[in-house]
This record gives structure tokens, sequence and C-alpha cells, in this order.
């Protein structure tokens, strides 16, 4: 994790790690297309990468771009951060995409008591590092 200090004096949040398998992820997130495995066997999605996949275990798996779009499933507001570096109310949100699988990421610009279950979402993306952009999602214009 990245913990280095940007010129606003505050700590930075924590930035993932790619390994070998989540590489594929982070360089297409970088260049702002979201991307989920797809198995080749079930043609199921695999979210978050794995080695095989979660329904019928073939590990013959392939990189496949996602819409972006999707519905908000779940969410919590978060008003007392684990860490400092945290600023606060922030939330933390399960969109169901479009493609059928779940995602865990963030819903930026709407006000805690207006979110709702069920509000058409897309995904944006914030360049955190000269390596990582971070995937949040945003309410869809329609």
């Amino acid at each position: 994790m990245s913990d280095s200090t940007p010129a606003t004096g505050r700590p930075q949040t924590p930035l993932p790690q790619p390994t070998e398998l989540s590489k594929p992820y982070w360089e297409a997130c970088r260049e702002g297309r979201l991307t989920v495995q797809r198995c080749k066997s079930c043609d199921g999605y695999v979210f978050i990468p794995q080695p095989c996949c979660g329904t019928c275990l073939s590990e013959d798996l392939e990189w496949v771009k996602s819409s972006g779009k999707g519905t908000l499933y779940s969410f919590t507001t978060v008003y007392r951060p684990q860490q400092p570096t945290f600023e606060v109310p922030y939330t933390v949100i399960v969109v169901e995409l479009e493609e059928g699988y779940y995602m865990l990421s963030n819903l930026i610009g709407v006000e805690p008591d207006e979110i709702k279950i069920g509000t058409p979402l897309e995904v944006f993306f914030e360049e955190r590092s000269e390596e990582i952009s971070l995937p949040f999602f945003r309410v869809r214009a329609e």
C-alpha cells in the first residue's frame, strides 16, 4: 500500500498493489476501461480476479470489457473512518453490473440521505498515481 503524502499535506489513501493475476484489470482501469474475467467454459463472469471460475472451476478465463453500467444493489455510509486518511462521510456500495456480476466500490456525488437501492449507476475513473486509476460509481444520466 502506498502512503505517500500529496501536496495537500494529508496522507494519501492506501492504493492497491497489482499482482500478476490482477495486473490486466488495473492496466485497463488506468486506460479508463472496466474489465472483468469471463469463463470460456460456462460464460460466467469472475470478479474479483481469480485463477479459476468460481462456478465450474475452469481455468480457461479471458479478460473482456464490461459496460460499466449497473444498479445499486447495497450500500453503507461510513461516518467514522478506519484510518484518518479517509475523508468522511463516504459511501461503500455493491453494484450489480449489467453483465450480472457484483462489484464493491464507492458512490461519489450523492448525499447519504439521497441514496436509493436500484439507482442506475455508471463507472468513472480517478487517477491516484502514475500506475493506479481507481473505479468509482456515480448516478447514471438516463
